[in-house]
């Protein structure tokens, strides 16, 4: 599972990295000591990872990502390792720190071997190919030398970023190395957490190679934790549960009634004070039977949801709700109210091809599927840069934005705080039911007064860490969305999360 508490909070793009080197430089290091620690660290990683290994391939760019893996190579022969560089791009190209790294190299006795080469059979390779400079398609000779990486079978080290991933994206550009350890410098790109980036990265470390970077430089992004989140403030002993606001869950449409229920058990479990469900009839016994708690109510005609609207302090629309004529008028009927709202499934489905603007009280949370029919565009589209469907989800709709998937990202339509990604949760939680659970949390927050933006980000946080949590117990594999809720009431309940 991706649990990162070692990565720094603040995530930085690649033009932003590159300033950050610069400063660095300006302000007293040379490149070329930036360019020896950053090699001592991806040694000092692949030692601690693979000690038995003994030998090494280091396949070598014509950038400083080169020059990098050169000093690698040199610090590996030094060590008494069977050593072997792979120019992959002529070495005679090589300026500046990267030509002074492969002169190191050749002093120190490394076989320097021009590509193509039949790569070994035992051992570790060392990535040290594009860096994080890449914003096309990889051709060749680099797209041969990838393919030869993740075919090898032996295990593989990137430097700084894997060969033919998009540093700010997480895309992957024609083909990319598949690491099982990537060891990333001076700041840490939102592309190795979100998208395709986690499954090509393998297991991130961070080497921040200086005491202090970041000054005077904006992120891109910054990662979603307990200790940095706003969370619900502590209950007064003269609690009622008219403190803690009425929420209203609607949807649950012939023959998806579990979606509503799993929303309305979170909800109550994340300190909603009063928990009433607008859904069809036929699902009443079941929902009293399961969660006796819940205020049911059987809704036929969307004017039944008006004596329920005027109690509630914030509604949940979508989970189970179907895209039928009896699910447009529920969800027209409770948008008209302009109440604290989060929109999830068939409600996004409903509002994809109109022009509306939400309001900075509501909050979606769309899947990519989702999120590309609200955009007009591919799902595809959407996956290759994640963060900038984010926020032009949340600019278009005027509200808060959740774009769900790996390396969750929330953005808000003030744009007044950077975008959050949350770097946890893990593969088990692909499963039916999660994201009624998330609609669940969001929910119950707005229901307890807390702002849209603050709501979004700290469900999704609690929602990811509820998942690990889980999977920490028993495994990945058959995870249900119910097992996340007594996890989600853990997490909420933690005094950092206050």
């Amino acid at each position: 599972m991706p649990m990162h508490p070692e990565l720094p909070r603040q995530l930085y793009s690649a033009a932003a990295t590159r300033e950050l080197d610069a400063r660095i430089i300006a302000a007293g290091t040379p490149g070329f000591e930036l360019m020896r620690r950053a090699a001592v660290a991806v040694w000092r990683e692949l030692r601690s990872r693979w000690p038995q290994a003994r030998q090494l391939t280091v396949l070598c760019g014509g950038g400083n990502n080169a020059g990098d893996g050169y000093l690698i190579a040199q610090l590996a022969h030094l060590a008494g390792w069977r050593v072997r560089a792979v120019a992959v791009s002529p070495p005679e190209r090589l300026v500046g720190d990267a030509a002074l790294a492969l002169a190191a190299a050749r002093d120190a006795g490394v076989p320097i071997e021009a590509w193509p080469v039949a790569l070994p059979e035992d051992g570790v390779l060392v990535d040290a190919l594009l860096g994080t400079g890449l914003d096309r398609p990889v051709g060749e000779p680099f797209a041969g030398a990838i393919a030869a990486i993740n075919g090898s079978g032996l295990p593989v080290v990137a430097v700084d970023l894997p060969s033919g991933l998009q540093a700010d994206t997480g895309a992957v550009l024609g083909c990319a190395v598949r690491a099982d350890l990537t060891v990333t410098f001076i700041a840490v790109k939102p592309g190795l957490l979100t998208g395709q980036g986690p499954d090509q990265a393998g297991q991130l470390r961070f080497a921040a190679l200086v005491e202090s970077t970041g000054q005077g430089v904006r992120p891109m992004l910054e990662r979603l934790e307990l200790g940095h989140q706003a969370g619900l403030a502590p209950r007064p002993r003269a609690a009622h549960k008219g403190m803690f606001g009425h929420l209203l869950l609607i949807g649950g449409n012939r023959g998806m009634g579990g979606a509503i229920l799993l929303a309305a058990q979170t909800a109550l479990r994340a300190g909603a004070g009063k928990v009433s469900v607008a859904t069809r009839a036929e699902h009443l016994g079941a929902m009293l039977t399961r969660c006796p708690e819940v205020m049911a109510h059987g809704v036929a005609d969307p004017a039944q949801l008006a004596p329920l609207l005027d109690q509630a302090t914030a509604v949940v629309v979508g989970p189970g709700l179907g895209p039928d004529d009896w699910a447009r008028g529920l969800l027209d009927s409770a948008l008209q109210r302009g109440l604290p709202c989060i929109l999830d499934a068939d409600a996004l489905n409903l509002l994809a091809g109109q022009s509306v603007v939400l309001g900075q009280a509501t909050v979606i949370t769309p899947h990519p599927a989702e999120a590309a029919r609200l955009l007009g565009i591919s799902t595809a589209q959407v996956q290759a840069d994640r963060p900038w469907a984010v926020r032009e989800l949340a600019e278009r709709f005027g509200c808060t934005a959740v774009l769900k998937g790996v390396g969750s990202l929330v953005a808000d339509a003030a744009g007044e705080r950077l975008p959050g990604l949350c770097s946890h949760g893990n593969p088990g939680m692909a499963t039916a039911g999660m994201g009624d659970v998330l609609s669940g949390v969001v929910g119950a927050l707005l229901a307890q007064r807390m702002a849209a933006p603050e709501a979004a980000r700290l469900a999704v946080l609690v929602h990811a860490l509820a998942g690990d949590r889980a999977a920490c117990e028993q495994g990945e594999l058959g995870i249900l969305a119910s097992d996340l809720v007594e996890h989600i009431r853990y997490y909420l309940n933690l005094r950092n999360c206050r």
